[in-house]
């Protein structure tokens, strides 16, 4: 009886034996799209006259992907070939060039002289050759304890899944955001230990492949806002300083990003946008307290630190500085008194010597001031002891003399000598 095409497929459905086993085994055993693979028979006994080879669950002829005649070495395609498998003589199956289709269960159907047949099942997975996935999230910019993270590794293959923070395996406190099927990582209510590089990784049996890492950034803060002077936290304290010395204060926070920085003085903003404040040359006047506000822009939070800056008590000596320093005529000056004392009960200035005639203010202890004999109607005293000489004219150069007492009755006399250029 000869055997051509199909024909011998009907003796099948009559002709059954329960033969050896027959194995079939892939090589390689982990085959990737594009290779060439080998399904392997073992197992095959007697003397055989045909091979049916099946690309599917059951013998059925949709399934069939060729008929191979041992005595004549041919080959019958069938409606599940694709133009790359080919039947070896001892009955393995040959695949060039393998695709993700070929994936599935193969199954082998021998015919013996007796007309007996055998089935020998099989299964092939012909892995993925992947793609880097990419690494989606809702925001990269999260504030503390207050946002969602939600990150999505977007890949088309069915591959499983791993991710990785800043290079490393994700921690397990991470890990426990992870859906079931590890392709998206939520985190609610996200920590600043949380920033960093995410990336995602897809992987198989024959091919692994990284995600670009995604960088995450956390904004909080400002936290444990501080003032530091010489090295030393300072906040909350007394920083006693010498008279005319400088003192340069700098304020510090953790804070993500670098807060916005602003300065007070006794309660009033000061013209400073730097992290640090300084006062070139202490007098009585820069005496008060100093307040570092630090506002984050992004997490909308501030934070604030003071300290109390005073001249130091052994040098309270007293000056006295023309401003400006060489003033013409037609000019004001201000004849500013540096280191006054704190105690300060009355003051008065003369001009020349510290006589009743000469006098020209005082100041009670009320704050207001009166005139004296030698008062011009242009002289104006302040609170901290300063003069204000108006409209300068050549006959105001001389001596001044300001003398203060104390509420202890401490009397003190400092003099001056002013002078006036004549205008050009």
């Amino acid at each position: 009886m000869a055997l051509t095409g199909y024909s011998w497929l009907l003796l099948s459905a009559t002709f059954l034996s329960a033969g050896a086993e027959i194995s079939i085994t892939p090589e390689p055993d982990q085959p990737a799209e594009g290779d060439n693979i080998t399904l392997a028979v073992h197992g095959l006994s007697g003397e055989l006259l045909a091979y049916n080879w099946y690309a599917g669950p059951t013998l059925s002829l949709t399934y069939l992907v060729a008929s191979y005649i041992v005595s004549t070495g041919d080959e019958t395609p069938g409606p599940a070939h694709t133009g790359r498998e080919a039947v070896r003589p001892d009955g393995s199956l040959d695949i060039r060039g393998a695709l993700l289709g070929h994936s599935g269960t193969y199954i082998l159907q021998t015919l013996n002289r007796q007309l007996q047949t055998e089935v020998g099942y099989g299964h092939l997975q012909v892995y993925e050759i992947l793609a880097p996935p990419v690494v989606l999230a809702n925001t990269t910019e999260l504030v503390e304890r207050r946002d969602t993270l939600r990150l999505i590794c977007s890949s088309p293959s069915p591959a499983e899944v791993r991710w990785f923070f800043n290079g490393e395996a994700l921690p397990i406190d991470i890990r426990l955001g992870l859906s079931p099927d590890g392709r998206v990582l939520t985190r609610h209510g996200i920590r600043r230990e949380e920033a960093g590089a995410y990336q995602c990784e897809v992987w198989n049996p024959v091919s692994v492949s990284r995600s670009e890492p995604i960088n995450l950034t956390v904004y909080f803060g400002p936290e444990r806002v501080a003032i530091i002077h010489d090295s030393t936290t300072r906040t909350g304290c007394t920083i006693k300083v010498d008279f005319n010395t400088s003192l340069t204060l700098w304020c510090v926070s953790r804070s993500c990003p670098e807060p916005e920085y602003v300065w007070a003085f006794n309660g009033r903003a000061l013209k400073n946008g730097q992290d640090y404040l300084n006062i070139s040359s202490m007098t009585a006047a820069q005496e008060g307290t100093y307040t570092c506000i630090a506002k984050n822009p992004k997490t909308l939070l501030s934070g604030s630190a003071s300290v109390v800056v005073k001249l130091s008590a052994a040098v309270v000596a007293m000056s006295i500085v023309p401003v400006p320093t060489k003033p013409t005529e037609g000019q004001d000056v201000t004849l500013t008194v540096q280191g006054y004392p704190k105690d300060l009960l009355v003051y008065a200035w003369y001009r020349g010597p510290a006589s009743e005639p000469n006098r020209l203010l005082s100041q009670l202890p009320s704050g207001n001031w009166i005139a004296g004999p030698a008062h011009t109607g242009r002289e104006v005293g302040f609170a901290n002891c300063s003069l204000l000489v108006q409209k300068l004219n050549l006959t105001d150069a001389g001596r001044y003399t300001l003398k203060t007492v104390t509420l202890q009755g401490k009397t003190e006399t400092l003099e001056l000598e002013l002078q006036v250029a004549p205008m050009e």
